[in-house]
């Protein structure tokens, strides 16, 4: 099986990395996405970040009606910090019939070489980048990083995310609540706006 680890704090999970996970399955051969949710870095301030398992959860209804595209919390159970490479190799452990590869944005790309063992990852998974907002993912960007490109596919044309986490979370935290809000708004799944609304995260405490 071929399985493309998306990673991030989905903090919260919302349309724009849906439908991203969903262009990369329709558009590449893998059998899967697995959207990996990171662990809190313990030495960072949270602010008015959900904890893992709410990012968990909300990750999980955000998908669970879409086939092909899974949640893990494989990081949860690693060392933190746990560097991408050591990621991937301790996947290849648990799941040795599984052929994976990273699902990455076009500005993780053009830094790759301050990366743990980026060599390792191109040669022993491979990538699949997408463009980041505002930017397009051309043969020039595909250039910039010093690093062959042989096991990398680059999407083009793959959909970019209009409003990123941060974003969302600084829109609920400048509201009293959120119930003058919709999900569409926050291209938010409902299910997932509804669970932040009844677990009142991000909302500011004034």
């Amino acid at each position: 099986m071929k399985v493309g680890i998306f990673g991030g704090s989905f903090d919260p999970i919302h349309e724009g990395h849906v439908n991203l996970a969903k262009y990369v399955l329709d558009h590449t051969d893998l059998d899967e996405v697995w959207l990996m949710v990171s662990p809190l870095n313990p030495l960072k301030p949270q602010g008015y970040v959900a904890t893992n398992e709410q990012r968990l959860e909300m990750a999980r209804l955000a998908v669970q009606d879409i086939p092909g595209i899974q949640v893990s919390d494989f990081e949860f159970h690693l060392p933190i910090p746990s560097y991408t490479y050591k990621t991937l190799t301790e996947l290849k452990k648990s799941y040795p019939d599984h052929d994976f590869r990273l699902i990455i944005g076009g500005d993780n790309w053009a830094d790759f070489g301050k990366w743990k063992n980026p060599d390792e990852i191109l040669n022993e998974f491979g990538i699949i980048v997408y463009p980041r907002p505002g930017e397009q993912l051309n043969s020039q960007l595909e250039n910039k990083s010093q690093f062959s490109i042989i096991n990398s596919q680059f999407l083009t044309a793959a959909p970019q995310m209009p409003v990123s986490s941060t974003q969302i979370r600084q829109i609920l935290a400048s509201r009293r609540s959120s119930l003058t809000l919709d999900s569409q708004f926050l291209t938010l799944n409902p299910k997932v706006f509804s669970y932040i609304t009844s677990h009142r995260l991000y909302h500011s405490p004034k």
